[in-house]
């Protein structure tokens, strides 16, 4: 199974964590690490480019801070121009049907904040709805998510577990 990791932090040198993820998982041979901010710092996204990476993988993982309760712009606009009528939908779009589809999010705050009644108000699973509603309408099949929460308090024993728990998680048949 060919995996792509679509890593989208805007300040991915200043980050602890998805950089430890992102480090740890290029050393994968069954794993294609893709950092958006890095390819495109301008923001101008090559479609066709997109296109190809996705139709080579098997599996396909968002990797991106949680940030407003959501992912970072660039993969926003990434996945509105990237994810075309015609080819990731309607009736002729079909080239993602039938492939995996996983989030792996890092969250700065506990997941108690994450829950009803929590100082976020809404759990994680609610909030990533739009997620789960993008890989519906592709045909792809929505996996488990992979989550970390508290990741600001995190040992460096910590992140490494935490990236070895990543990569299972991503290999994992389901």
């Amino acid at each position: 199974m060919k995996i792509l990791d679509i890593v989208a932090h805007p300040h991915l040198e200043q980050s602890v964590i998805n950089k430890a993820w992102m480090n740890h998982l290029q050393q994968d041979a069954d794993i294609t690490v893709h950092d958006l901010y890095g390819t495109y710092p301008n923001g101008i996204i090559d479609v066709k480019k997109e296109q190809q990476l996705l139709s080579d993988h098997d599996r396909i993982v968002f990797q991106f801070p949680m940030y407003w309760y959501s992912s970072p712009s660039l993969l926003k606009e990434w996945q509105d121009v990237v994810l075309t009528y015609g080819w990731a939908y309607g009736s002729e779009g079909t080239k993602l049907k039938g492939k995996d589809f996983v989030l792996a999010i890092s969250i700065g705050g506990p997941e108690a904040n994450y829950q009803a009644g929590g100082s976020n108000q809404f759990s994680v699973s609610e909030l990533i709805k739009p997620f789960q509603a993008m890989a519906n309408l592709t045909g792809m099949r929505f996996l488990p998510i992979f989550k970390k929460h508290g990741v600001r308090l995190l040992t460096s024993g910590g992140l490494q577990e935490s990236a070895e728990e990543l990569v299972k998680h991503l290999k994992a048949a389901y």
